[in-house]
């Protein structure tokens, strides 16, 4: 069974509901699951996991919310070499650039993102966008 963490950051609920569902469909294809915020881990704690999902919705300009996620993901960078990850988050405007970036970010510092992509959600998650992060969800227990 592998040991999955969901880590993520939300400002108005939504992306925490896609980790809920991410969570429902990792448990669901029989992974032990760990639910986290990023105020809440360190860096090197996440390392303790087979797999972890990392998630922010667009701030700003498209970037990750600068307070709190970009400082951890700029120390997990140096850590994350090998590393099995997911990425995930909302969005209300732009094209999905900060998604995009985030999943450059991680490949060039070594680590593995699982889909190839982060998964998105525009706005509030719908139940076509739930079911996307449920699958996500099973992807990353099988990792």
């Amino acid at each position: 069974m592998s040991k999955v963490l969901v880590c993520f950051w939300t400002g108005s609920g939504n992306t925490q509901k896609m980790a809920d569902a991410i969570v429902e469909g990792a448990k669901s294809a029989g992974a032990e699951v760990e639910v986290t915020m990023f105020d809440s881990i360190t860096p090197e704690a996440c390392n303790n996991y087979d797999v972890v999902a990392f998630g922010c919705p667009a701030m700003g300009a498209e970037v990750l919310e600068e307070s709190l996620v970009e400082p951890f993901m700029t120390e997990y960078e140096g850590i994350c070499s090998g590393k099995k990850l997911g990425l995930f988050g909302s969005y209300g405007w732009g094209d999905g650039q900060w998604m995009r970036d985030w999943v450059d970010r991680m490949n060039a510092a070594g680590a593995n993102v699982i889909t190839g992509e982060g998964l998105m959600a525009n706005n509030e998650p719908d139940a076509d966008a739930l079911s996307e992060c449920q699958s996500f969800g099973q992807a990353l227990a099988k990792a």
